[in-house]
């Protein structure tokens, strides 16, 4: 099985997918806990791949999004975005409605203390 083949296999059987550099328990770079921090503090059921575990993937990843940086966020097979676009998201309110319209369980009220400490 190719690192391609592995990646659409993850990001179709998981509604919330972060590839990120570390774990969602223990993250190794600060873009990474960041995103992170974001779902668990929302309390998002999402799998975590550590890219740094396999040089395959790692790579793989960019190429499957075409996008250069790690982490990335796939909610429902379809990629959202990395660490900025994530941050950004959230303080919008675009995460929620993204999560609500993929019927993706998450702590409202959560989310609105994120937005709340960043006003």
């Amino acid at each position: 099985m190719t690192a391609s083949d592995k990646i659409k296999e993850t990001v179709t059987a998981n509604d919330v997918v972060l590839f990120m550099k570390g774990t969602k328990t223990m993250p190794q770079c600060g873009f990474s806990s960041r995103v992170a921090g974001v779902l668990n503090f929302m309390g998002v059921d999402y799998a975590d791949v550590n890219v740094l575990a396999d040089d395959d993937i790692r790579q793989g990843i960019k190429d499957y999004s075409d996008w250069p940086t790690i982490p990335q966020l796939y909610v429902k097979g379809e990629f959202v975005g990395g660490c900025d676009i994530v941050t950004e998201m959230t303080l919008s309110g675009e995460l929620d409605t993204m999560f609500a319209e993929n019927q993706i369980d998450f702590d409202k009220a959560a989310a609105e203390k994120i937005r709340e400490a960043n006003a």
